[in-house]
Parts: structure tokens; sequence; C-alpha cells
């Protein structure tokens, strides 16, 4: 799913709720979306211990951080000030939230560790082939299967999906006698794999593009 290149049918929601925000400068909105992904970390972190309550929280406030990151660069260009450098700074909170949230998944009691850092390997590897693509003047790539939102959505019904595991199977997913996986295991073995595959897709593509 690359939910990337479908951006133009929700336009008709981005579009009012960024005029209405208009009056806020871009970057205010890049570092509340930043802000809020810490939340959105923090309450995942320790949702372990209170899961009834925290997990739906997180759910909300990763939707919320994904929404805010969507809106500012149309913000920016509503108010015609759109720059280079907010588009430097919202790429950079980007990169920080996304190791923020996967982050917090991956130390958190809910993921194996290695688990959790192979999801920002193939995460991080996604994202920097995409820039790397205008880095060396072949535009900006969004090709692939795993794109920043997609990585919202599914990190955003990851804590849903968490809430029926221990509903129904108290926490996880029996795969064999000795091996379960949580929800938010199987989201991250989702973005380690698809992710790494995504990065490979992108690579090939600005091979491509790129003449010598």
């Amino acid at each position: 799913m690359v939910l990337d290149s479908r951006r133009s049918s929700v336009e008709f929601i981005l579009t009012p709720v960024a005029k209405a925000l208009s009056r806020f400068h871009p970057n205010t909105l890049s570092w509340l979306s930043f802000a809020v992904a810490w939340v959105a970390g923090l309450l995942i972190f320790f949702s372990p211990q209170h899961w009834q309550v925290l997990l739906p929280l997180a759910s909300i406030a990763v939707l919320a951080s994904g929404f805010l990151d969507a809106i500012d660069g149309k913000v920016a260009r509503l108010r015609g000030i759109a720059s280079k450098r907010g588009d430097l700074l919202d790429h950079i909170l980007d990169r920080y939230s996304d190791v923020v949230m996967i982050g917090a998944v991956a130390v958190s009691g809910w993921c194996n560790p290695y688990i959790g850092m192979l999801a920002l390997i193939g995460v991080l590897l996604t994202s920097y082939m995409g820039t790397q693509a205008q880095a060396v003047g072949a535009g900006r790539l969004y090709a692939g299967l795993l794109g920043r939102a997609d990585r919202v959505v599914l990190l955003t019904l990851a804590p849903l999906l968490q809430m029926v595991f221990m509903a129904v199977w108290g926490g996880s997913l029996s795969i064999t006698g000795s091996l379960g996986l949580t929800a938010f295991e199987i989201i991250m073995l989702w973005f380690a794999v698809v992710g790494n595959i995504t990065a490979v897709q992108r690579a090939v593509a600005i091979w491509k593009r790129v003449t010598d």
C-alpha cells in the first residue's frame, strides 16, 4: 500500500484544515507535530502497565502527529512562504519523529528490541533513499511499498490491534508452541521487511534516473 501516491484523495479534508490553521507559521506546525510524536512515543513506552487507557491515546497521538505533518507544507504554500529551510526542517523533524515513535516501540515491553532495531533500519533507509534521489538531481522520490503515510496509518493501527491481541490472546498471537508475536512486533516486522524492499526499489529507480 502506497498512500503517499493517493494524497489527492484526501485533499478535501486537508485543504479546509490547512486554511483554518493558516494563521500559524508552518514551522510551528512542524514542531507541534514533532512534540506530539514524543507524546505518542511516551504513551507507547508506558502502555504495557495501563494498556486499556494508554494504547488508544497513543493511537490518537500518532494520528495527530501525522496529520499535522501532512498539513504544514500545505499551510506554507497557502501563505506563499514555502522555503528550502522549511522543507529541510520538516524532513529533519520527520526523521526524528520516526525514531522517537518506532524507537519507543522497540524498547517497550511490546516488542523484541532486535525486531524494533530492524524496523528502524528499514524505515530510515526508505527515507534516506527518497531524499538521496533529490540530492543527486533525480527529483524527490516517493516510489515503493512503504511511504511515510503508510507508516503513520500502520503505527496508528498498531496500538488498537494490540488491544485486540490483549483481549483475545492475552498479548501475543502464538506462531508455534514457544513463539508468539505481539501486534507491535508484526507491524515492526512489516517495517523491517517492506521498508528494506522499498529502499531497494527506490535505489533502482534512482539508478535509472541518474546519468553520468
